[in-house]
């Protein structure tokens, strides 16, 4: 099996090395590294300030010439045109370099996004069978033939789009880009990522592994850069004929009057931690059950996560007594925080400085409501392993109760490790609370009782429900968003599909006989027995 490519070594001297504005070497072919307004980045570690390395970020010429040189790539049918068997080997070879480097992987997204080792662990160990899903899928699926009257044979495949424009976030760097990479791949696009700037070290280390396990140049292309800059750029392009992006709604509406004016395809997973979370915890749950998930709803990835936990309904037979396990977890998650590093460390950092300032200020303007444990930024040592918070980007898990529906830390995304909790007196009142939000992408319900279960995932408007669990994930299970959550689906055949479009092949089987008698329309006489349509 062949060795992946390393563009860098985390352990020896990582904040030595400097990446370039495409992932491929192949692109920088003739390209000038030093153009004036390609700028340079330096990724900081949010756990201690210190630099990571530098990134060399994209301009608008770059985002042409990757999505010229993907479109020459793509018409050329040296991935799109292959067999179909052939992507899925490449793709499983894939995986498995993906699987040796687990490590190495998960020590890089904790550094570019202060999240603990032990979560970036678990959460990557999965990634491999993003990739064996899709190409389990291209072994075993089928086209078909349509019923069609007549004579004909009527044949319909999937065929790829072309060149697709995805752009991926902070929060989860390489989960949210392999979901959205391995279906364009499999389905024999060529595909442009842009990465966030926080976070974009391991895209473009996956991008040269893909290399490296047989994706040919020029179809996998990652182009670090300031969307701002080039976000517009790439998904504007009339060759890009898909867009698949993970924002906030204001930016999706943006970006999706781009991609509606060249009448392309567009996926969008929108909103955020507000569409998430109404979490309902009924009187019939197991609390010590419910309360647990909770707080792994709520806290899990410092609440950075769209599907988070951030409004807990919990009724009130129950309130108190759930409170008190829940507040018990919580301060246990508090006391453990540490070195992002530390296997035993429970909660990592915000992202930047910048969205630590946001989270504190929206907690404090709160109008009314009560803060029940944290709320302000963390500072001196770890009570865990003496790490020092103040450098980096530490928010506790915040827990806030009272808050009306009109607050903003109720209707609009927070993104960070902060909870609302209220409670509810019947089911009617869990389900209205629940859906009095704008956003609908997840929801988690607490109850032993079977019928309700049912019957409120139902009515919850929400594209995700779990229950009596949360944030369960799966390749083959569609995720997305109701309401301003998005448009689309990330998962399963649909993503699939959603990057291939439908060509019908009908070909007439009569004889030539009976095509001249059946087929001439303008033969003379009355017209009678010829086919139309």
């Amino acid at each position: 099996m062949r060795k992946p490519v390393r563009v860098s070594r985390v352990v020896q001297r990582l904040h030595r090395s400097r990446y370039g504005p495409f992932a491929l070497h192949t692109l920088s072919e003739g390209l000038n590294p030093s153009a004036a307004d390609r700028e340079e980045h330096v990724i900081t570690n949010p756990a201690t300030g210190a630099d990571i390395c530098t990134v060399v970020m994209a301009n608008r010429e770059d985002v042409q010439t990757a999505i010229f040189h993907a479109h020459e790539v793509f018409k050329s049918g040296v991935w799109s045109k292959i067999p179909a068997i052939h992507r899925a080997a490449v793709m499983s070879n894939l995986a498995r370099e993906l699987q040796e480097s687990i490590k190495h992987f998960a020590k890089l997204e904790s550094l570019q996004t202060g999240r603990t080792i032990r979560e970036m662990t678990a959460q990557l160990e999965r990634l491999p069978e993003w990739l064996d899903y899709y190409a389990a899928l291209l072994r075993t699926h089928q086209d078909f033939i349509a019923p069609t009257q007549g004579k004909l044979l009527n044949y319909v495949q999937r065929v790829p789009l072309g060149v697709v424009a995805q752009i991926t976030p902070f929060n989860h760097p390489l989960l949210i880009a392999i979901k959205k990479i391995a279906p364009a791949l499999a389905a024999g696009n060529s595909i442009v990522v842009k990465p966030s700037e926080l976070a974009p070290i391991s895209v473009i280390e996956f991008a040269e592994m893909a290399a490296a396990a047989g994706v040919p140049p020029g179809v996998l292309t990652v182009l670090p850069g300031y969307g701002r800059k080039i976000g517009t750029e790439l998904v504007s392009n009339p060759l890009v004929r898909k867009v698949d992006i993970t924002a906030g709604t204001q930016t999706g509406r943006a970006l999706g009057s781009m991609v509606g004016a060249n009448l392309a395809s567009f996926t969008a997973e929108l909103g955020g931690k507000a569409s998430a979370a109404p979490i309902i915890v009924f009187n019939d749950a197991d609390i010590q059950s419910a309360a647990n998930g909770a707080a792994f709803a709520c806290f899990v990835a410092s609440g950075q996560t769209c599907v988070s936990g951030t409004r807990l309904l919990v009724q009130d037979e129950i309130y108190d007594s759930f409170m008190e396990h829940f507040m018990e977890k919580v301060r246990s998650v508090t006391l453990r925080m540490g070195d992002p590093l530390n296997p035993a460390s429970t909660m990592g950092t915000i992202i930047s400085h910048r969205q630590l300032e946001r989270i504190e200020k929206l907690v404090q303007r709160k109008h009314g409501g009560k803060t029940l444990i944290g709320g302000r930024r963390m500072s001196g040592v770890s009570p865990l392993d003496g790490f020092d918070y103040s450098a980096g980007c530490f928010f506790p898990p915040t827990v806030l109760t009272d808050i009306s529906t009109e607050d903003d830390l109720w209707r609009e995304e927070v993104f960070g490790p902060v909870v609302v909790v209220k409670r509810f007196s019947d089911e009617e009142e869990g389900v209205d609370l629940a859906n009095a939000c704008k956003y609908g992408l997840g929801a988690g319900i607490w109850t032993s009782d079977v019928s309700r279960a049912h019957r409120v995932a139902s009515q919850v408007e929400a594209g995700l429900v779990w229950v009596n669990t949360h944030h369960r994930n799966d390749p083959s299970s569609p995720w997305g968003g109701m309401k301003e959550s998005g448009i689309g689906r990330e998962n399963g055949v649909e993503a699939y599909m959603s990057y291939t479009q439908s060509k019908s092949t009908i070909v007439n089987v009569a004889s030539a006989e009976e095509t001249r008698e059946v087929q001439d329309w303008f033969a003379e006489g009355d017209g009678s027995g010829k086919r139309y349509g």
